[in-house]
């Protein structure tokens, strides 16, 4: 087995080092952090026989250029619909492709999503932090964020003769219906604002990181005090600030906070809300906890289908 060494040339903002995350640290103040699309960091991995959450690149809608200057490794991309040239390649963003040494690979925007991840067929040599190499982006703590003029090594890589394109799922597109549960809180706000919530088109904003996505429209009226004791709050907590606009929580969330928070978002949909652009719609659809799990169990079943399929292809 031998190394692939990349030199970066380019990254865009948050281009950053990301893998499963690290769960089961909230109650310390620890964020779970991983990928914004949870499920491209899975796809890219089970394409080339990885553990699903392996390390690989985060890569926004500022793109990625890097070059090969040692060895050779085989890699795969999903998320997004992000442009690829690998090589003498062109691609999409759902492809296994390999490299040699002398080979750039180029990533950059396309014409739909806002991130893409990277996968490699071997170990990438990264930093950890608490067990997990994915990047808390406000501390830089994990992989850490890419930037022009630093190597990326990838350790005991595998040449797979399997190169093709992947088939996109449907849940990877972009998701402007979001399904949400009311509350914790929706006695802090006046009954017009559920209606408000469940009933007008939003609109992503350009306030939007790897904490949160503020959104535009109906100001959701709050029905007393603004803060509330600082309580735990999830991955897809839909957060309410003074003027009224609620925020989608993602993936470096705070683990706690004082404003009031309207609903909760399916956690399936964030992957394909993650994909939105600013200015894309977005609404929500209310339902009940049931419905959420009955969801939830669905769609479990639906994705683990999907990855058995492109694992088979990556095992064959």
């Amino acid at each position: 087995m031998t190394d692939a060494v990349f030199q970066i040339r380019s990254a865009g903002p948050l281009v950053s080092v990301q893998d499963g995350g690290r769960p089961g640290l909230m109650r310390f103040g620890v964020p779970n952090s991983g990928p914004m699309d949870r499920k491209a960091l899975t796809i890219a991995n089970t394409a080339l026989g990885n553990p699903a959450g392996a390390a690989g690149i985060e890569v926004s809608l500022g793109g990625l250029v890097m070059d090969l200057v040692e060895g050779a490794v085989t890699l795969a991309i999903a998320g997004g619909g992000f442009i690829v040239e690998a090589g003498a390649q062109r691609l999409g963003s759902w492809a296994v492709f390999t490299l040699r040494a002398g080979d750039t690979l180029t990533i950059r925007r396309g014409p739909w999503g806002a991130w893409t991840c990277l996968a490699f067929a071997g170990a990438l040599d990264t930093p950890t932090w608490l067990g997990s190499a994915s990047t808390h982006a406000l501390s830089g703590f994990g992989g850490g964020r890419l930037k022009a003029g630093d190597t990326l090594t990838v350790r005991n890589t595998r040449l797979l003769d399997d190169d093709r394109l992947l088939p996109c799922p449907v849940s990877a597109r972009p998701r402007n219906r979001l399904h949400a549960v009311f509350g914790p809180q929706g006695r802090c706000f006046v009954p017009e604002a559920r209606g408000a919530l469940f009933g007008a088109p939003y609109q992503v904003t350009d306030a939007a990181d790897r904490m949160g996505v503020r959104l535009r429209g109906s100001p959701l009226e709050l029905n007393g005090a603004l803060s509330i004791p600082s309580e735990p709050i999830l991955r897809g907590s839909v957060q309410v600030a003074g003027d009224g606009m609620p925020a989608v929580l993602m993936a470096d969330h705070q683990t706690t906070g004082g404003y009031p928070k309207i609903a909760t978002v399916l956690a399936d949909d964030l992957d394909g809300f993650a994909q939105l652009r600013p200015r894309d719609p977005v609404g929500f659809i209310e339902i009940s906890p049931e419905r959420a799990v009955a969801i939830a169990r669905q769609r479990a079943q639906s994705f683990a289908t999907y990855l058995s399929s492109i694992a088979r292809r990556a095992s064959a």
